[in-house]
């Protein structure tokens, strides 16, 4: 079931376990304590199954009419069953209330690591089109993919 979370300690807590669980992609540990830091002032969806947390999914206001997927994780034993796609899904419907037009989310280019390869596929597979890569936004090892769709 993916439900919102208001609470800020529960924001903090779930970000923090599924995102320690996942250091393929988020080992940098500045930006990991970042978005556990910042998700409080996001939109937070979670997965939960039997209070077991499966992952979660925030979204970051970043234009009068676009939204931003921040960052997103699901816990490795439930990757490929669909509970991505279910958070994505929510997380449509939810800007489209909120009065978002559209939904952008940022990844390292395809072609440079194969977790973010799949990540780029997972993506597209929701319905995201490419829009436009910045090389040098993160660093010249990460090239910045950014994906777009209409809501």
């Amino acid at each position: 079931m993916i439900t919102e979370i208001t609470d800020s300690a529960e924001k903090q807590a779930i970000a923090r376990k599924v995102l320690e669980a996942l250091t393929e992609w988020f080992e940098v540990e500045e930006s990991r304590e970042g978005y556990i830091r910042d998700c409080v002032n996001w939109t937070f969806l979670a997965a939960k199954e039997d209070d077991k947390i499966q992952g979660f999914l925030c979204l970051k206001k970043t234009g009068n009419a676009t939204v931003e997927l921040a960052v997103m994780g699901v816990m490795k034993e439930f990757h490929r069953n669909g509970v991505g796609r279910k958070l994505v899904e929510k997380a449509k419907e939810v800007a489209k209330t909120q009065g978002y037009e559209f939904m952008q989310v940022k990844t390292v280019k395809m072609g440079m690591y194969e977790d973010y390869d799949r990540t780029n596929l997972f993506y597209i597979s929701c319905g995201f089109k490419e829009l436009e890569v910045f090389p040098l936004l993160w660093d010249e090892a990460n090239p910045c993919q950014i994906y777009v769709m209409a809501l």
